[in-house]
This record gives structure tokens, C-alpha cells and sequence, in this order.
């Protein structure tokens, strides 16, 4: 028995009026889809998992595989669901396929080299913005902007900090949002995040004075959506530049508790931060740290 669409192959006939002219003659018409039985083959297996790992380790879009394995969009997207694959969201807030920097990038230019943000950048064809947002999602201490402080600490693992904060976990609590202290990209961190509230964003960026940077880090939430909701709630936006009111009292608790020691450049807050994690200790004998450059330097 032939399938209404393969009649409309060997007459070149639509296939709705195919249908129609069934129905009129009192032929019943099965479902789309109807007795088909799904057939498993090798080649297709194979197929499926090119494909997985195509999307998931590569992060290669669907409508890119769809072109290399010849077939639609909507069928890679259908197989690879069946596979067990999550797919990514699609979009401008898109979290998964944001451009990023690799750990081993990092820890050699920036940890161990010493270069700046922007240097580090510029080798490897990125923003200064996205080395430290990179930086930041892996939990790397981060060089403070400015002048070399006389007291406190001049990196800062911002993850740590954030967490550490007692308003910011408070607020976090209060809300139900998910403490995820393990570095990552914030998709990994947050495969799935809550929806973000107003309440929540508003308490976060006026009453414990983040960043919208770092209301991402917490909630796995794009800074682009973070933004949106405060501007539809109506709180105003700080000045772009300059160190948020989080940033200023954290240093300021720094200065009281922590001596000029510690500040960066090879001093013991560093050192301690690097033995805590071996993987960024840098190899004796190897990659010479750059001296602190002058002041009015980016973060970084």
C-alpha cells in the first residue's frame, strides 16, 4: 500500500489534495506516520553519536551538523533528544555557546606569564571582558584595577567572595536560589536555572551593590536578562565603570584584615591561593612574572 506521499511522487500531485480526493472517493486515510516501525541500523548509531558529540564536546550548532549529515535541523534536534542529549537554548542570551577562554589559556598568559587581561586578549583574539568574565567562571584570582594597594588583597577569587558574603546569602536563602561554589561555566553550573524575579535582582543590585556580572555568577542568568528585569522594574542603572559598591566593601574589609604582604606580584596571598589549587602553581624556574604596571591600568 502506498503512502499519500509517495503517490504524490509518481503523480507530482499535492499530497493535501492527494488526501482530499481519497477522503471524496471514501478511502480512509491513516495517520501521519502510520505502521512506520523506527529501524536501528549500525551506520545510524554511529550517525547519532557523531552527532552528540559533535553538539555537546565541540559545540558545533545543529543547523551546522544538519549540513554536514545532509539530513534537517529539526531531525538532528529530534535524534539527538532521543539520544538523551540536552539541547542548548537559542538566542541573544544564549549561555552556552558565549565565546570563552580555556583554563590552560589562562593559567599560562595570565596566572603564570603575568600578562594583562588586554595582552592576554590580544594573543588570542577576545575581548579583556571576556578573559575576566572567563577568569571569574573558573574561579581564578583576578588582579584588581588601579594602583597597587599599600594594604589588602589585590586579586580576588569572586566566586569565593560572593559566596562569602553574609547579606548576598542571605538574599540568596530568602529566595531559594542554589549555592554552586564548584567553578564552571555558569551552563554547567546551572544546566537549568530558576526564572529570575524582580525582588530577587532589585535586592541583589541595590541592596548588596552587585554587578551585573555578578548576579550572573549566582544565578546562571545572562547578564543581558539581568539588565532587562531591572530596567522593567524601573531601578536605576549605575554608571558604567568603577568598582560597584560589593567590589568597594570588599576591599575595604580587606585592607583592615590582610598586610601589605599580600599584595600581588608573587606575595603570600597568591602563593597560598596557589598551593591550595595545584593545577595553577606555576612550574619553578618557568614563566617569569611581569612586574605591576602603572597605575590606571583595566582590572585584569
Amino acid at each position: 500500500m502506498l503512502s499519500t506521499y509517495k503517490i504524490g511522487v509518481v503523480t507530482g500531485a499535492d499530497r493535501q489534495r492527494i488526501t482530499r480526493l481519497l477522503h471524496e472517493a471514501g478511502v480512509a486515510v491513516a495517520p501521519g506516520g502510520a505502521g512506520r516501525r523506527p529501524r536501528r541500523t549500525p551506520d545510524g548509531d554511529r550517525l547519532d553519536t557523531l552527532m552528540a558529540r559533535l553538539y555537546e564536546e565541540e559545540r558545533m550548532p545543529s543547523t551546522q551538523i544538519a549540513v554536514l549529515a545532509g539530513i534537517p535541523d529539526h531531525a538532528v534536534l529530534s535524534r539527538l533528544r532521543a539520544k538523551g542529549v540536552t539541547i542548548r537554548s537559542r538566542g541573544h542570551n544564549n549561555r552556552e555557546d558565549r565565546v570563552t577562554v580555556p583554563l590552560d589559556d589562562l593559567t599560562k598568559l595570565y596566572l603564570w606569564a603575568g600578562l594583562s587581561s588586554d595582552e592576554v586578549g590580544k594573543l588570542l583574539g577576545v575581548s579583556h571582558r571576556i578573559v575576566l568574565r572567563s577568569a571569574h567562571d573558573l574561579g581564578l584570582p583576578v588582579r584588581m584595577g588601579g594602583a597597587p594597594p599599600s594594604r589588602g588583597p589585590a586579586d580576588i577569587e569572586l566566586l569565593t567572595a560572593l559566596y562569602e558574603d553574609p547579606e548576598v546569602r542571605r538574599v540568596l536563602d530568602l529566595h531559594g536560589v542554589p549555592v554552586v561554589q564548584e567553578p564552571g561555566p555558569i551552563w554547567k553550573r546551572f544546566p537549568a536555572p530558576a526564572p529570575l524575579t524582580a525582588a530577587l535582582v532589585t535586592e541583589l543590585y541595590e541592596g548588596c551593590g552587585l554587578s551585573l556580572q555578578h548576579i550572573e555568577l549566582l544565578t546562571g542568568r545572562p547578564t543581558a536578562a539581568v539588565r532587562a528585569l531591572l530596567l522593567d522594574s524601573a531601578v536605576p542603572l549605575r554608571s558604567a565603570g568603577g568598582r560597584s559598591p560589593f567590589m568597594r566593601r570588599w576591599r575595604k574589609a580587606g585592607r583592615r584584615d590582610l598586610p601589605w604582604q599580600a599584595v600581588a606580584g608573587g606575595g603570600a596571598l597568591r602563593a597560598g591561593k596557589a598551593r591550595s589549587r595545584p593545577g595553577l602553581a606555576r612550574p619553578a624556574g618557568s614563566w617569569p612574572r611581569v612586574k605591576l604596571r602603572r597605575a590606571g591600568r583595566r582590572a585584569g
